[in-house]
């Protein structure tokens, strides 16, 4: 539902988060004029090239996705009009199936890396320009192009093509924010606004956030409604929900986020998409209870 990832749902006995889904800043950059051979120890994480590290954990449930999925089907067949089945799918999703907020942001490593390295550009065109910003990528070809053009140009250093579910589903919701960038009003990255860089943000991690729920729910296991009309109001509402506990997130930390450094980028992110799995756990509760 929404995304070109879409698979059956983990196996039984995976783990909650799986050792390649794992995206902790392991990895690190070597600051402007330090040479990289010298053996000198390098200051700024890189969200760009971040490997995943693999940490074993304990293996989960099999079973835990069945009662979020129930639900979600539920609120789909009722062609969007249940929304305390809404309700329960997010919440029990949140909650249980993913291991609580903190487990639900870490199920999304790539994303996090992708939406890591997207901001930690758009704060380097923002104190530097998009010239600069783009020569530092070896973009610079890219300069005075539309700034869905230079969002192409940026997918290969934001979301590389990988092998795994992960890796589709970051590569997905970016190619799916491009695609919002004009109605969004975002046309010109000389100008970009914190409120812009915000908005980015927030489609981005909606799309990732909607991608990695319903391919961990099994979206080919959840029932449509009949109607394609149907089907796609029901999509729209789900992720006009995930857009409000996201949006809400961002809102708590727009402090952060003006003064975002590059050493400071991947913790943000976290938990960005910590709190906004909270908020959504909570939102989906209540719709529960109405």
């Amino acid at each position: 539902m929404g995304t070109s990832s879409s698979y059956r749902g983990p196996g039984g006995g995976t783990p909650l988060v799986p050792s390649w889904v794992d995206a902790e800043a392991s990895a690190a950059t070597v600051p402007p004029g330090t040479d990289a051979e010298s053996g000198e120890e390098a200051a700024l994480a890189d969200p760009m090239s971040g490997a995943d590290v693999g940490v074993p954990q304990p293996p989960a449930d099999p079973g835990r996705f069945a009662a979020p999925r129930a639900s979600l089907t539920r609120f789909a067949t009722s062609g969007g009009t249940d929304r305390r089945s809404l309700g329960r799918a997010v919440s029990g999703y949140v909650s249980g199936a993913a291991g609580g907020s903190a487990l639900a942001a870490r199920r999304l490593g790539a994303s996090r890396r992708a939406t890591a390295g997207l901001l930690g550009f758009l704060s380097d065109v923002q104190a530097r320009g998009v010239p600069a910003a783009l020569r530092a990528l070896n973009l610079e070809a890219l300069a005075g192009r539309s700034v869905e053009e230079i969002f192409i140009g940026l997918a290969d250093f934001v979301c590389p093509v990988g092998g795994t579910v992960d890796d589709g589903i970051a590569r997905d919701a970016f190619i799916e924010t491009i695609a919002q960038l004009a109605a969004e009003g975002i046309s010109d990255l000389a100008t970009l606004s914190t409120d812009q860089m915000q908005t980015v943000f927030e489609i981005y991690a909606t799309h990732a956030i909607e991608a990695r729920l319903c391919n961990d729910i099994g979206a080919k296991t959840v029932a449509m409604p009949a109607s394609a009309f149907a089907a796609a109001a029901v999509e729209a509402q789900l992720r006009d929900f995930i857009r409000r506990g996201v949006a809400d997130a961002l809102a708590d930390a727009r402090a952060a986020l003006a003064a975002l450094t590059t050493r400071s980028v991947l913790q943000f992110v976290d938990e960005v998409y910590a709190s906004a799995f909270e908020i959504l756990r909570l939102m989906g509760e209540a719709e529960e209870g109405r």
